[in-house]
């Protein structure tokens, strides 16, 4: 497509703000539309930065609640509205890069609508993820999103805020439990798949805090509530864990060794214990971290022999 050519992102601002749900409606329809138009519409860098600051001040000037509360849905359900694949991981590219660039600068006020934008857009990408059926290059890509440049789980990127780490880590599967409950007849999850960015993370952080955070908002709880639902729990472990993840662990899978999907809680536990312990064998995981993750599976092991005797 030639530069003449190239579609100009259109004036939304000042409509995707608006008070009145029925002209932020219309505005996030024509956006979607646009994003959606064609193929070769999947905006460059550089416009994509600009739409996404435009979107990012209308919604730092919406100061009411339920105002705050409709927009921040209303953009995250332009993931699914949007018609294309590319253009949609395009579109949670776009967010992310925003959200990393400019998070140091909210204010203490505006904090906590920015958590709530960050928790719906998470939701709303693993319902777009499900409607691929969880396919597996689409996954591969979104990963790389949320771990790569520019992303909120970027490893060696010292710009990338602590804060916005733990809050994913803190969120991420609740979030995901929702979307499975959200659908009928949601398809087998690869959850360890989706664990990645932040196995990749704990591996190769230089921050001690930002290790144990994940392994205790994120690692810990997911390793109990898989342990509580595969048998005799270790009546300590049960206790310590307060999240249910119920729909979760019914529709997670693992990968047989001949490609085949199993639904069996014990052996998503087991897969997801091994891809701890293979990321922190490779070459690039920290040797703190490294010692960390593997006392980490040594710990869970040992619990799993101490419940079978």
């Amino acid at each position: 497509m030639s530069a003449a050519s190239t579609p100009a992102v259109p004036p939304l601002g000042k409509y995707l703000a608006s008070s009145e749900k029925k002209t932020r409606d219309k505005a996030v329809k024509n956006l979607a539309a646009f994003l959606s138009s064609d193929c070769e519409n999947v905006l460059p860098d550089l416009e994509m930065a600009k739409l996404w600051k435009g979107i990012f001040y209308c919604f730092w000037m919406s100061d009411k609640p339920l105002v705050q509360q409709a927009l921040a849905g209303e953009l995250a359900e332009l993931t699914l509205t949007i018609t294309d694949v590319p253009s949609s991981l395009n579109f949670l590219r776009g967010f992310w890069t925003m959200t990393v660039r400019e998070w140091n600068g909210i204010d203490r006020l505006r904090m906590d609508k920015y958590y709530m934008l960050v928790r719906k857009f998470v939701n709303a990408s693993f319902r777009f993820l499900m409607r691929t059926k969880w396919d597996s290059a689409t996954i591969e890509e979104y990963n790389s999103i949320l771990s790569g440049p520019n992303g909120p789980l970027c490893p060696n990127d010292i710009r990338v805020p602590a804060s916005l780490a733990f809050h994913l880590s803190e969120i991420y599967l609740e979030e995901l439990e929702k979307a499975l409950i959200s659908s009928e007849s949601p398809p087998p999850v690869p959850l360890s798949t989706l664990l990645l960015p932040f196995v990749g993370l704990a591996a190769r952080t230089p921050t001690n805090t930002t290790y144990k955070h994940i392994q205790s908002s994120l690692f810990e709880p997911l390793r109990n509530s898989l342990k509580s639902s595969s048998g005799p729990p270790s009546r300590k472990k049960a206790r310590t864990s307060s999240s249910d993840y119920s729909t979760l662990l019914v529709n997670a899978y693992t990968s047989s060794s001949d490609g085949d999907q199993a639904m069996d809680v014990d052996g998503v536990r087991k897969s997801i214990l091994q891809k701890i312990f293979d990321v922190a064998s490779e070459t690039e995981t920290r040797d703190a971290n490294r010692r960390r993750m593997y006392a980490f599976y040594k710990d869970a092991v040992d619990d799993d022999e101490d419940s079978a005797g």
